[in-house]
This record gives structure tokens, sequence and C-alpha cells, in this order.
């Protein structure tokens, strides 16, 4: 099946603005996905986001499997899901000692 046949989220494509739209293969791309929506979205994208992928895919993929937010990203996940403590993220046990170079 093509992308475009496919069931896809409803997201602008200003949020994706180096990837080809209608390209995205929204199951394997789901941690590009559920990482940007949660960097750069409102509360609205994080609704369809959880409508789309699932309330438990999106808390595991930010616990588990995302392995690098910046700290508005991580500020971002625990504003959205507040059961969720930037303790319990990978990005942030990985990083939390490590400043970032450009900063």
């Amino acid at each position: 099946m093509k992308n475009s046949d496919a069931i896809v989220p409803n997201f602008h494509p200003k949020f994706f603005w180096e990837y080809k739209y209608e390209n995205i293969d929204w199951e394997e791309a789901y941690k590009m996905v559920i990482e940007r929506i949660v960097e750069r979205g409102e509360q609205k994208e994080v609704d369809e986001l959880v409508r789309f992928y699932g309330y438990e895919r999106v808390i595991k993929a930010l616990k588990e499997e995302i392995y690098f937010m910046p700290d508005f990203g991580i500020a971002n996940a625990t504003k959205f899901f507040p059961e969720l403590t930037r303790e319990q993220m990978y990005c942030y046990i990985n990083r939390k000692d490590k400043p970032y170079h450009w900063i």
C-alpha cells in the first residue's frame, strides 16, 4: 500500500519541512514524528499524535525510544504529559550531566 492510500495523521506539513510530506512513512517514522510534534507542536497537535499513535505508544517512545531531545522538548513533554517526569525519559537520563556544546 502506498502512503497516499494509508491513513495519515492531520499535521501541518510545516512540522516536517525537510521531508517530502506525502512520502513520510508514518509507521516507520513514528519516533521522529513524536519527537517533532512534542518539541514544536501545541496541544492540538499532541492530541492528534495521541489519537493517531495511541497514548501508550507515545509515552513508551518518550520514555524509552527517543534518545535525544533538547531541553525545551523535554519540558514540553512533561507539560503535555504531566504524569511523565524528565527522569523517566531516556533522552534526559542519557544527557543530564552533558552540557550542550552550543550553549
